[in-house]
């Protein structure tokens, strides 16, 4: 069987089949919920050829194997081992024993928010091609379809496809909160779709009807509620689906199987509809403005300051997990002010990342080194950093720092110049197409920063230190 050698190696170095608890893996990665990390031999691991890297996070060990290549790993481990193929909520379930109540926390915004990824860094590129055709100064003082008109009919049907996904964000949201907290995913998914009826006021005209006083209200028996709809919003509904979820739990333990499809979703969804427009939407509707405003002002008043801090810790968030918060902030963003600062700073962060990478494969003598720099610094490009990363870049540390020491400068940058990105995409060098046409200039300075400065720092690091990359 293909890998199987490899696959027996790997666990060999990890402590034998006795000390792995349970075993999965994601697009990259192995991950693997251990008895005993002590047992592991880091430097056997490591010198395994198809092994790209390993670290620690959110109480789990994992080994970067790459794209394509970590499924047949695993399906050989658990064919030559004698593994028990697990599921990631089992490998989560063990290792979340190990975690502190923020890792806990971070772990349900990651589980809720990367299965949905996919979707919305699509809409982030057709978006991108949508303002190359629709936006002006790209191409000459006019827009390509003010040029060429025919476009204009291809241009609007790629921004309606790009936008759906934006658009019914709540629905995405719903559909991996609620199979995330245990629930049904077509009730989350219903329960999305619900917060942005076409009879509710859309959310991003709420600001203009509540200064001319024309929001919408039913009255509920004297109360009045604001008949207001959460397009583009987190908050309202990842607190909706886990009370739906917890709803619709309690009904299946306590109704009867016969009558469960009467009386459970349409239970859970009314008491959860009720709640939601008249407790949890207007609170976490404010919850969410007062981040949105809070880091705005923060980003204008100390715009050198704030990307310069972000674009330093946004790599060493990524190590723990951190960073996929920072998704449901870039969303919230999108969704108050139709535009995130923060995403073009992880863009040149993952560069950054992959420039670092490529000094040591240039000035690496070891034939395995250098194809494992080239490879994952390419994989860094297109927005994979794991490989750059774990394999290489926290393997020597210097490159690492030069990353971020390159990202810190350029992210300071790019928030001095307004760099804006309308939604989020690919994080790495095709996360131009989703910055707003008007600050692709700075952005290529930027990137211009995140390539050169961790290049230089890291190549002349290495001559001097050659003997180490042989």
């Amino acid at each position: 069987m293909q890998f199987a050698e490899e696959a027996k190696d790997i666990v060999k170095a990890i402590g034998g089949a006795n000390n792995i608890q349970a075993a999965t893996h994601c697009v990259t990665r192995l991950r693997f919920a251990l008895k005993d990390e002590d047992k592991v031999d880091t430097q056997a691991l490591e010198d395994l050829n198809i092994v790209k890297g390993s670290f620690t996070a959110n109480g789990q060990f994992q080994v970067v194997i790459g794209q394509g290549t970590v499924d047949k790993v695993y399906q050989a481990m658990i064919e030559k081992t004698g593994i028990r193929e697990a599921s990631k909520e089992e490998v989560k379930a063990v290792s979340g024993q190990k975690q502190n109540a923020l890792q806990r926390g971070v772990k349900v915004l990651a589980d809720i928010f990367i299965p949905i990824l996919p979707a919305i860094v699509t809409a982030g590129l057709l978006m991108g091609i949508n303002n190359i055709l629709a936006n002006p100064g790209i191409f000459g003082r006019q827009a390509v379809i003010e040029m060429y008109p025919q476009w204009a009919g291809i241009a609007d049907m790629i921004n309606i496809i790009a936008n759906t996904a934006l658009t019914f964000l709540p629905a995405l949201i719903g559909w991996s909160a609620m199979k995330r907290f245990g629930g049904s995913e077509l009730l989350g998914i219903v329960l999305g779709l619900i917060l942005v009826h076409p009879a509710l006021l859309n959310a991003w005209e709420y600001g203009a009807a509540l200064k001319e006083g024309t929001v919408p209200t039913w009255n509920l028996f004297g109360l009045e509620v604001n008949k207001i709809g959460y397009q583009g919003q987190v908050l309202p509904v990842l607190f909706a689906s886990w009370l739906l979820a917890k709803i619709e739990l309690f009904l299946r333990k306590r109704i009867w199987d016969s009558i469960q499809l009467l009386v459970v979703a349409p239970v859970a969804l009314l008491v959860t509809g009720f709640l939601t427009f008249i407790i949890i939407g207007p609170i976490t509707f404010t919850i969410g403005n007062w981040i949105t405003d809070g880091l705005v002002a923060l980003f204008d008043q100390y715009a050198v300051i704030g990307g310069f801090v972000y674009g330093a810790l946004y790599a060493p968030m990524v190590i723990t997990g951190m960073h996929h918060t920072f998704l449901a902030v870039d969303l919230q963003l999108i969704g108050s002010t139709g535009s995130t600062f923060l995403w073009p700073i992880l863009a040149l962060s993952n560069i950054a990342q992959g420039a670092a990478a490529f000094a040591i494969m240039l000035a690496a003598k070891d034939d395995k080194l250098k194809g494992l720099a080239g490879t994952s610094g390419i994989s860094a490009w297109l927005g994979i950093t794991e490989p750059a990363m774990f394999g290489v870049n926290l393997r020597f540390k210097y490159p690492f720092i030069a990353a971020i020491i390159g990202s810190s400068i350029a992210g300071a940058f790019i928030t001095m110049q307004k760099v804006l990105a309308t939604t989020v995409g690919v994080g790495g060098v095709p996360g131009i197409f989703s910055i707003i046409p008007g600050n692709w200039t700075s952005f290529f300075i930027g990137m211009a920063i995140v390539i050169v400065v961790p290049f230089i720092i890291t190549y002349a690091i290495a001559l001097r230190k050659r003997k180490s990359l042989e």
